[in-house]
């Protein structure tokens, strides 16, 4: 192939992703806490009081076990991963209209992928850093978004 042709199909290439990249536009970062906080209360806090009252005996025991937390990590993710997977938001980002999707294709990930995606938020929420990368990048990419190459953007109705 000629290089001309093959420089051809880098610039429609390049332009195809200029324009897909001017169609959506990236969730604030308050927007994103707050769906956060509202993902807590709807889906991680009924995990723990199920695991505290219907599998312990009480909060006690629930402090006194280092599984319990554990498990309700993973319940968590595995759900949280179901709702990125399969609808691209979770109910308190459906809240607030956003989205998750993939960086270059702005289409949904596959759920090993979310997984690997909460996994890197745990990483990154154990340095404070990560959680605040939004605020110095233009793009409003966090350290897990970054690691799963992921984006998320406002969904248009």
């Amino acid at each position: 192939m000629r290089f001309r042709n093959l420089k051809k199909q880098t610039k429609n290439k390049n332009t195809k992703i200029k324009k897909i990249a001017e169609e959506f536009q990236t969730a604030r970062f308050t927007d994103r806490i707050k769906a956060f906080i509202t993902d807590m209360f709807m889906i991680y806090i009924p995990i723990l009081y199920t695991i505290t009252y219907l599998f312990l005996d009480g909060k006690d025991d629930f402090q006194s076990s280092q599984l319990a937390p554990l498990i309700g990590v993973a319940i968590y993710g595995i759900i949280y991963a179901i709702f990125v997977s399969r609808l691209g938001q979770t109910p308190g980002k459906k809240a607030y209209q956003i989205k998750i999707v993939d960086n270059a294709t702005h289409k949904n990930i596959g759920f090993f992928r979310a997984i690997f995606r909460f996994l890197s938020f745990l990483v990154s929420a154990t340095f404070l850093l990560g959680l605040l990368l939004p605020l110095f990048r233009k793009d409003n990419r966090s350290l897990h978004d970054l690691m799963s190459n992921t984006i998320v953007i406002i969904e248009k109705r």
